[in-house]
């Protein structure tokens, strides 16, 4: 199956796409969940990147090369063994979607810093999933 397929699924509600973004999430975790991989960025040099997400205006972009240098090549690593993916495919992954996730919880311009992300995301799975 190709990223791209992987990626149209996890929204798209393709069978077995809610274990890929369980994965994501519980990965996001991981890494210190939503408040510390925005820490990472931004101690990376990507705040102002990372500042949009939040705000309710226009989230800027980020290349799959800032999130390995951000986050780290082990943590991608990680995530890339998780979903049995290359690690520039996990990266790409990263990229494209925590924009979206980061933009979703963060509705009123603030991250929640007790906030539940795997119930949260499996929430919004499932409204993708069932609406």
């Amino acid at each position: 199956m190709s990223l791209f397929d992987q990626v149209a699924g996890m929204f798209g509600g393709q069978d077995g796409q809610a274990g890929t973004y369980q994965a994501i999430l519980t990965w996001i975790n991981e890494q210190g969940g939503v408040s510390g991989l925005l820490a990472k960025f931004q101690q990376g040099g990507l705040g102002a990147v990372v500042e949009s997400w939040i705000s309710t205006g226009t989230n800027h972009p980020v290349s799959g090369d800032q999130i390995t240098s951000a986050l780290g090549s082990p943590a991608v690593a990680d995530l890339a063994a998780k979903l049995g993916i290359d690690t520039q495919s996990a990266s790409n992954l990263i990229a494209e979607h925590l924009p979206k996730v980061v933009d979703t919880l963060s509705p009123d311009g603030q991250v929640n810093q007790q906030q539940d992300l795997l119930s949260e995301g499996m929430g919004l799975l499932k409204g993708k999933l069932f609406s």
